[in-house]
């Protein structure tokens, strides 16, 4: 039965994802990992992550803490706190574990997760992915995920504007 205990312990930190994450761990587990702000949950994000999930055996999300947010998205951002952010992602069963990083680019979170699969949307190329040639050094990959159209946070701000 999911509670809102297990909701809050797939939240964690990197070093805690540090110690989790041992080599015995990755032999086991393929992580898959990918980030963003997530600040309006749509529909095109929980198609993005539960793809992103059917391609490894973890999946854990780096969440854009609420001032790098705002750093990225402009005032007003983002409408919905990091915790109300993070709590709404853990409770998706497709997603393990949900780390919140400070900095505008998720590079340093990368490098302590050391993801095998890096994800993300398809308005990305690979090679210009944050993290591809790091995840590409250790022998991981990236993957670019389709866009579902349609379903963007900046087009249902917008629209309810």
């Amino acid at each position: 039965m999911l509670t809102y205990e297990n909701i809050t312990g797939k939240i964690i930190t990197a070093d805690k994802a540090m110690k989790l994450f041992t080599s015995a761990f990755r032999k086991r587990n393929r992580i898959v990992f990918t980030n963003g702000c997530f600040d309006l949950l749509h529909r095109g994000h929980v198609y993005n992550l539960s793809r992103a999930r059917e391609i490894g055996d973890i999946l854990v999300v780096g969440l854009n803490s609420d001032a790098s947010v705002s750093r990225l998205k402009g005032p007003g951002r983002p409408v919905n706190p990091q915790q109300a952010r993070a709590e709404v992602l853990a409770a998706m069963a497709f997603v393990d574990f949900v780390i919140i990083f400070h900095e505008d680019k998720p590079l340093n979170l990368i490098s302590t997760v050391k993801p095998h699969i890096l994800v993300k949307g398809g308005d990305y190329k690979v090679e210009e992915v944050v993290g591809y040639r790091e995840v590409t050094s250790w022998g991981g990959r990236v993957e670019i995920i389709p866009l579902l159209e349609g379903y963007s946070t900046s087009s249902m701000i917008d629209r309810s504007s």
